[in-house]
């Protein structure tokens, strides 16, 4: 089912990542903190009266450091263009929200009251057909909220006074957020093995994308992308379908064009959302950036498939171990994905491209395997005897039974006589003792942990 964007702009300061944790802490879905995720809060899943959608928070999309230098060049007098500054960049935000979010909320401050920044972002939200709701934030007392009402002079409708440090006003904000959200319609997508392919500007997704085709030599149509500017390509490698969703043809005018090729981590998760497999592209002379681990870390979230491939392979000067030493490297920068394939390819000279669609399509296969109560219920009794379960306060662990609830993702439900006992340790065991006998290669697992009685 589609999930709808909602982006969070404002100003600098105004709350934006208190307001983000307050939506996405309170009722949160299926998220956990696994170690190594080495990601800012940027986006979050979460669900309000029954609607499940995203929430992002632009503020975290911000790339200062190139405007600083940008700006350290132009030797500006910081006292006669802070605030235009400022407006520029928040602008930026307002552009790349119009561009992606299905629903903008903006942020304003009711200590500081009406802003040029607010009227400038509120003149470009005016414009879009997207719906825009005005919460004005730190309204925690009478008179602070008798302040909210001046914001509805930016003329996009209803102010709506909140808190977001003591929760005063969500409540209410976020029933016109789903009031509001379009309605999910149930899109068809074709009957394909649907692989998405991400990554940071310039690392080759194009490239790729050209060279798939030219070996496959199988381009069959374009399906239009759906509240995407990007075009999928389906194609049919040995006879089965094949649907590449590409999010590098991000092709916008003015200045919007260069807002959101900054922020293109938001389309990013647009795809991995539609994607059986997700193909993060790595540049070779880079490997793992920050923004990598993060798209990575919505891949995860997304309990998705992935395979990670580093582009750019015949640049690097090589002897026997490079190889080897490159995948140390990806697996220590990513070592929350260490079930991942890593596959080292040309684009350009279409070095092991070939090698793409057949791992795609065992991964995908690998996905789906289902494993009987009975043999799930031996591999579990075995490994609890190589490795007893912990125990706490001279109570110990103990399994009652097992079974697989799911497959894509593949979800596996362990009754245990006291939740409170599992480590995450434990959990991580049981993990790989079903990948090494089951494989699962480039899937995240489900472990669902439940206690026999109420704790």
């Amino acid at each position: 089912m589609p999930k709808s964007f909602v982006a969070l702009v404002g100003r600098p300061n105004v709350g934006k990542s208190t307001l983000f944790n307050r939506i996405v802490g309170q009722r949160r879905a299926i998220v956990e903190d696994i170690p190594g995720t080495t990601r800012d809060r940027l986006y979050g899943n979460t669900e309000w009266n029954g609607v499940f959608f995203a929430v992002v928070d632009t503020g975290g999309l911000e790339i200062i450091e190139s405007q600083k230098k940008r700006r350290a060049q132009e030797q500006p007098d910081p006292l006669s263009t802070a605030s235009v500054g400022f407006i520029e960049e928040i602008r930026e935000q307002a552009e790349m929200a119009i561009a992606e979010a299905d629903l903008i909320i903006l942020l304003v401050d009711v200590l500081d009251g009406l802003t040029p920044a607010d009227v400038d972002v509120a003149d470009v939200l005016r414009r879009t057909e997207k719906p825009v709701l005005v919460a004005a934030n730190k309204a925690d007392n009478e008179e602070r909220h008798q302040s909210a009402f001046d914001f509805y002079a930016l003329g996009l409708g209803e102010v709506f006074p909140v808190s977001a440090l003591h929760g005063i006003g969500i409540g209410e904000l976020l029933d016109q957020v789903v009031v509001n959200l379009p309605a999910a319609e149930d899109e068809e997508e074709p009957e394909a093995l649907k692989i998405a392919l991400v990554g940071r500007p310039n690392v080759g997704k194009s490239s790729l994308l050209n060279k798939l085709l030219g070996e496959e030599r199988a381009i069959v149509s374009a399906i239009p992308g759906t509240t995407r500017d990007a075009t999928d390509t389906y194609l049919t490698w040995e006879g089965q379908p094949v649907l590449l969703i590409d999010t590098a043809g991000i092709r916008r005018r003015g200045r919007v064009e260069r807002g959101i090729e900054k922020y293109s981590v938001l389309r990013a998760m647009k795809a991995i959302a539609r994607a059986d497999v997700v193909m993060l592209l790595l540049d070779a002379e880079d490997l793992v950036t920050a923004q990598d681990a993060h798209v990575a870390g919505y891949v995860l979230e997304e309990m998705r498939s992935i395979i990670v491939v580093v582009n750019k392979w015949d640049l690097i000067e090589k002897d026997t171990y490079t190889m080897d030493a490159y995948t140390k490297q990806v697996r220590a920068d990513l070592r929350f994905l260490d079930y991942v394939p890593v596959l080292y390819i040309s684009a350009l000279t279409g070095q092991r491209v070939h090698r793409i669609l057949p791992l795609a399509s065992q991964v995908n296969e690998e996905r789906k395997v289902r494993i009987s109560t009975g043999e799930l219920n031996r591999l579990v009794a075995d490994a609890t005897i190589r490795h007893s379960p912990p125990h706490k306060a001279g109570k110990r662990l103990k399994f009652l039974y097992a079974t697989q609830a799911g497959v894509d993702p593949p979800t596996f439900v362990f009754f245990v006589n006291d939740t409170r006992l599992v480590h995450f340790s434990y959990k991580r065991y049981l993990d790989n003792q079903i990948r090494r006998q089951y494989g699962y290669l480039g899937t995240p697992l489900r472990l669902v942990f439940r206690s026999r009685a109420k704790e």
